[in-house]
Parts: structure tokens; sequence; C-alpha cells
């Protein structure tokens, strides 16, 4: 007999081989109706699947969780039909899902084009009409090469899979795919208008540049035609705020062909920049860091010893100087370790915790670049803490508060953690990394932090805890990471004398919180629209005079808030006074400080904040402290 236990600890039992559809329908119609698939013992499974002896199970209906990526699938493989009963002589590569959808791969000589998106999508809800049910098909390997000849792609697809059975997966009688599932129970599960195909790109097999050009197919689907509309509503919103295109518009940086991948940063740019540094330097100075600098070429010698070269040189710049060869940092840990190694220290200093904001170079192919957010050198907010074995979860806890305090005066309260562990290529014996791994573990634990383990991405010399802030628009941006390091200090021979009086070796705790500034200011510009808070606006205030009747009274104004450490400006254009406003909106200037005959005899202001219609009067006073408070508190709404 099989017995499964259900999530409120029900048991249920039925002769093995009994399907998980089987098991819904016999705990109700209902959920039998809204079953999409099943999990068996933690295993996303298809509702086919028999079950035998003692298992979990759960049901996956539209409202879990697991739901919309088992959709997205079976929906890629609705998109391949199309494109294969369109274009007979294309051949499918591959299909997983992303975030917000799913892509094909496809080797096709003619190509596909954003005309054609409404045919494949016509063809697409022909095929959810006819309800056809995706089937499961386990085959030898022997079978499945034979199965799949004559498409190279997908041999090489079974040369990578594990084990000696292997699944494909078909929808009617003409359309079948190697696949691992699962899949929804048939075509007619997916709504004919909640997907849509959003583009294609060029991309290589694998990703090897020698290999021929393949088409790249991307969808999205969601579980009804609303969720489809809000999230097509906020590509539209990514796009008006697309940090490439204010970052024109404002006047805050730009990219240059004689320096691909290098930012400009222009005057505003800079008085974000130089904002952002100013807190993150305040907040640092009240968690206990000390500032450092660390040069931005070292000798080859030393990325040798730090394991760069054998793990990164292939993302890293280099350079000869007097016939020694020399690279360009990638990362700056190893100026930090030959900054602690200058001198001796006891435990008695513990911890220690230096800051660095870091130049690095990493090589990124033209392809990736995009903006600020994908660049070739940029500044990474960095820190290492150097520490004993005993101090590192505290550490470690004081880091993720350090994080908290930032990200919140950001606005960023939406944030997940991952923790990362140890990758294929790494250093560091296996009981090191085990040790690492349970300290970052113990210190999420004592924080009560939820998080997901990330098999195999810690960095190569630790494993690491990542953040990643939600903006706005719902997206994810990883931006924080805290990675643990008992293999450097043993490779650079750091010491500290003990209370016992004997050396022994410090842990190195790597972290940042921002990320790279480049990257981070490129969120900043579209998680607020280039409409900046008011201690990080460029342009805080602007002084628009109805006419030269009043430039006196405005120069005047001006130089106040000026004196006042206000970031002010005045319009002595000669245009009317709403185009003048207009300007200033467009501008994202934050507050509109409007002035004529009235507010001159009685020396107030008219005060129109961006994005609004309405004024409010005000004496110069007034305005400079209520900016002046908000500035301190760095408050993110810039209202009365």
């Amino acid at each position: 007999m099989a017995k499964v236990k259900l999530p409120d600890g029900a048991i249920l039992d039925a002769p093995d081989g009994t399907t998980v559809r089987g098991f819904a329908e016999q705990i109700g119609p209902g959920l039998a109706k809204a079953a999409l698939a099943g999990k068996v013992d933690e295993k996303l499974v298809d509702l086919s699947t028999p079950v035998t002896g003692e298992v979990s199970l759960s049901i996956v209906t539209s409202r879990s969780e697991e739901a919309l990526d088992i959709l997205r699938h079976s929906c890629g493989h609705i998109m391949a039909e199309a494109v294969v009963s369109l274009w007979p002589n294309a051949k499918l590569v591959y299909g997983p899902t992303v975030r917000d959808g799913f892509y094909y791969d496809i080797d096709l000589d003619e190509p596909i084009r954003p005309e054609d998106f409404e045919m494949i999508e016509k063809k697409m809800a022909e095929i959810i009409k006819q309800g056809v049910p995706f089937v499961r098909t386990e085959r030898t390997r022997a079978e499945a090469v034979e199965r799949i000849s004559g498409n190279e792609y997908k041999a090489d697809n079974i040369d990578r899979a594990e084990g000696d059975v292997l699944s494909f997966y078909s929808q009617g009688e003409t359309f079948e795919d190697l696949c691992r599932g699962p899949h929804v129970p048939t075509t007619a599960s997916i709504d004919p208008k909640a997907f849509k195909i959003m583009s294609v790109a060029g991309a290589y097999w694998h990703g090897d540049a020698t290999k021929k050009m393949l088409q790249r197919l991307y969808g999205t689907a969601w579980t009804n035609k609303k969720e489809l509309k809000q999230h097509l509503h906020l590509l539209e919103e990514a796009k008006k705020r697309d940090h490439r295109v204010l970052g024109k518009q404002l006047d805050l940086f730009s990219f240059h062909n004689e320096g691909p991948g290098f930012a400009f940063l222009h005057p505003k740019g800079m008085i974000i920049w130089n904002a952002v540094i100013d807190f993150w330097r305040d907040v640092h100075d009240r968690y206990g860091y000390s500032e450092i600098k660390t040069p931005i070429i070292l000798e080859e010698s030393l990325w040798h010893k730090s394991g760069h070269w054998e793990n990164y040189k292939e993302n890293m710049y280099f350079t000869t100087v007097d016939n020694v060869n020399y690279a360009i940092k990638p990362m700056n840990c190893p100026g930090g370790l030959l900054v602690y190694k200058a001198r001796k220290h006891s435990y008695r200093e513990f911890p220690i915790r230096m800051a660095e904001l870091g130049l690095v170079h990493r090589y990124e192919s033209s392809g990736q670049l995009h903006g600020l957010i994908r660049v070739r050198q940029f500044t990474q907010d960095d820190a290492h803490i150097f520490c004993m074995p005993d101090q590192i979860e505290s550490e470690i806890v004081g880091v993720i508060e350090l994080v908290q305090d930032i990200y919140s005066t950001f606005g960023f309260k939406d944030y997940h953690v991952e923790l990362s562990t140890m990758p294929e290529k790494h250093i560091g014996s296996e009981e090191i990394w085990e040790t690492a791994t349970n300290a970052l573990r113990g210190a999420l634990e004592h924080k009560k932090m939820d998080y997901v383990i990330n098999e195999g991405d810690g960095a190569f010399y630790g494993p690491k805890i990542d953040f990643h802030i939600e903006d706005c628009l719902k997206r994810s941006w990883q931006l924080g990471t805290i990675q643990l390091d008992f293999s450097m200090p043993q490779r650079f021979e750091l010491t500290y004398t003990d209370a016992d009086n004997t050396e022994k070796t410090p842990v190195m705790i790597h972290r940042a919180i921002l990320g790279s500034l480049e990257r981070f200011m490129g969120i900043l510009i579209e998680h607020f629209g280039g409409n900046m808070p008011l201690w990080l606006a460029p342009e805080q205030v602007r002084v628009l005079p109805i006419s030269d009747k009043t430039a006196d009274y405005a120069a005047q104004v001006e130089v106040k808030l000026k004196d006042a450490g206000l970031r002010c400006t005045r319009d002595m254009s000669s245009e009317k006074i709403g185009a003048k406003i207009a300007r200033a909106h467009g501008d994202k200037v934050v507050y509109m400080l409007v002035v004529g005959p009235q507010e001159a005899e009685n020396s107030t202001v008219s005060v129109r904040m961006k994005g609004t219609k309405e004024s409010k009067t005000l004496s110069v006073d007034e305005l400079i402290s209520i900016a002046k408070a908000k500035i301190a508190d760095k408050a993110l709404d810039s209202g009365f």
C-alpha cells in the first residue's frame, strides 16, 4: 500500500501505483480540478506520477509557489511546437524558464522577426485550445540517442545528462522533446490570454562564440490575463525609468567609444555619487570601521598567491612595467591583506574592520555591458574584517545589521537572502569550507532571517551570504555580500599574538553592502525614476522669477538658500513662468520656488514640489528649516 502524509499531517492510504492525481481526487474533487502537479518528498512531479511506499505529498495548484515556473516551462514547450510547425527546418536546442518567463534556443537559418511573434502566438493559442495532455516517456540512454538522431544539440544534452534513464515529453502526436519536467496536465491548463512572445536575440551554444549563432526566443506566461497585463505595465514603467535614458536626459553620466564599459560621471552625477559616499562613510564610522586605500596595479605574483590567477585570470587586465608583470586589480582583498601584514597584531585589537572604496577592473564582453549596471571599471564599497574564530558570528551579525541600516535608508525594505556554498573551483580544504559555511548559517539563524541555500555558488575562497533587494517595480537586484575566508590569511601567512602568547592565523570576512557604486547608482536612478529624494537630488531647489521685475529678489533668495547649504539654481531665461515650471519638472528639481511681486513684497516664496500642481507659500526661512530637516533625516518623501 502507498501511504502519503499531507501538509496538514493527515495520512491517506491507496494501492501502490496510485497516481498523484488519484490522491488529489481522494482529497476532494475541487482540489483534483485545480491540481497542476505534485510534490513527492519535496520533488516536483507530474500528476500522472505513480506513488509507492511511504512518502510526503502536497498538491501544486495555481496558488502554489512552484506553479508559475511549471506553467511557464509548459508554455515554453507549446511555443517550441508552434515554432517547429511554422518552420519545419528548425532544430530545438534548449528551453529553460527564467525570471518572469522562459526561452528556447533554436537553430534556424531563417531569422525569426518581431513581426512573426503574432503568428507564433496564434499557433500557440490553437495548441492550447486543443487541450492535449503532456505525456512523459522514459527511455534508456541508447533509446534516447536513437530518438534524437540528427540533432547534434540534443545529443550533446544527452551526453551531459546524468543517469541511465532519460525522460521525454510530448503533447499530441507531432511534438516531443527531451525534458526533465514536470509539466501541467494539458495544454488547456494555460490561459490563452495570459502569455506573450517578448523578444528574440542571438545566443551561442553554451556561450561558445566559436559555435554557430542560435536564435533565442523569449516569452512570458502568467496565471491569468490580469497578471500578464500588470507585468507588461511594469515593463513599460521600466522603459521609462531606464537609467541610460534618464542619465542622458538629466546629464548625470555618459559612455564613449574611447572607453567602452567605463562610465564618465558628469557634475550632477557626481553630486549623487558623493552624497551616497558621504552617507556610507558616516554609517561605517558609527559601526567602527577604519578606511584604507590600496593600489590599483599590483605585481602578478601577488595574484598567484591569492588564488586569483588560477580562478579569475580570464576576467583580469594585465600590464608590464620595467619588465615586471602586473595585474590591474579585479578585487581589493589582496591589498587589504598587505595592509594587515604591514605590522604585528595582538588579539586585543580584534576585530579589525578595514573599509575601502576600491576601484577595480574586470573584463566583461561587449555584449554584456549595460549602462552603469554592467561595466568594466567600478568602485566596490569593500571591507575586510580580521577576527578570531570565536568572534565570527558576532561580526557577521554586525554586518547584517549594517546592511539593514543602509538599505532601509534608501527605502529597500524587501529583500531576500541566499547562502552560497563551495563551488567546484575553490581553494582550501572541505573541512575549512564546512566550518565557514556553518558559521554563516549560525549568524543568519541568530538574526532569525529567512534564507535559501544556493549550492555551489560561493566565491572560490569561501562561502557567502548574498542580499537581493527588490525595487519599486518588483525587480530583484543582488547587492550586498558577506564572504567568510579561512584560506587567504593562511596563504598570506597572516598572524596575530593570542592571549597565550602564541601566533595564530586570523579569520578574514570579506563584505560589500552596495556592491558596485556605479551599479547601485543605476539601480537608484531606475528605482526613483530619476526623482531622487531631497538629500540625493543634484538640484534641490530652483528659483523661478515670474519676470525681470523680481530678478533681484530671486537672486537674494538663491544666495540665502546656497548659504544654508542647499543645492540651488535660478532660471533667468525670458520664458514665461509656465515654461520655466515645465522645464524644472523635466529636470526633476525637487522644489520650484515661484517668485513674483507679491512674494517679493512679503519676503516669501511660492513652493511647488516636483510631480505636483499644488503650491504652498512659505517664508524662505521656513523652507530652509523644512529642507534641512528632511536632508538630515535622509527622508524619502520631500513633501511638506
